[in-house]
């Protein structure tokens, strides 16, 4: 591991990317970033306690098809392309911090592209089922109200088709792929990207 200074953790939504790369981040000392935050689009369509969903993210997932809804994610995602291959570029440089940068917006088929020293990139995966019952439990579907529900839904549909093509394109490139799911705790997959960031795994490598 001392001569890769950038892990990519890539994957859909609900497949635990954030814990994970918090946990290898801590382990390695490096930072922790996730490309949510370079510029969101809309969000998770349920309520908590802390927010209530915008009109605007209800319109988006209430009124999409899943086509529509899985064309707008990766519009977005290849918006963002410059501003996270300037991210990791500059974080490979020799003597610049580490860093562990998660988010579904690490598409497998630009960044086996990549020519950037000292990364390394995995990609979270789990079973649809797991992903699904991720997803209502975290928007407490049980408890939420036909209109709710049905934003839920779209999001899942969205999530499930995204993983699918993610896969499509893992499958292709063979880069390294963790399966996070199954009552897997968050130090197991952490183990796993780690023993692939030190192997060197790169996609398409």
């Amino acid at each position: 591991m001392r001569d890769v200074r950038v892990v990519l953790i890539g994957g859909t939504s609900n497949t635990g990317k954030s814990s994970v790369a918090g946990a290898v981040a801590e382990r390695l000392g490096f930072e922790h970033r996730s490309t949510d935050g370079l510029a969101r689009q809309p969000g998770r369509p349920w309520r908590t306690p802390e927010h209530e969903v915008p009109p605007h993210v209800a319109e988006h997932y209430g009124t999409l098809t899943t086509d529509e809804l899985l064309a707008s994610v990766l519009d977005h995602y290849e918006r963002l392309r410059p501003r996270i291959e300037e991210l990791i570029t500059d974080r490979a440089e020799p003597g610049a911090p580490g860093l562990v940068l998660e988010g579904s917006a690490l598409r497998p088929a630009w960044v086996a592209r990549l020519t950037v020293p000292r990364t390394a990139a995995v990609w979270l995966t789990a079973d649809d089922t797991v992903v699904r019952e991720r997803v209502r439990a975290a928007g407490r579907y049980e408890d939420a109200t036909d209109a709710e529900r049905h934003l839920i839904d779209r999001f899942l549909a969205r999530t499930v088709r995204y993983q699918a093509l993610m896969l499509d394109a893992v499958e292709a490139l063979g880069p390294a792929r963790v399966d996070s799911g199954g009552g897997r705790t968050v130090a197991q997959p952490a183990d796993a990207v780690l023993t692939a960031a030190a192997a060197r795994v790169r996609p398409g490598h």
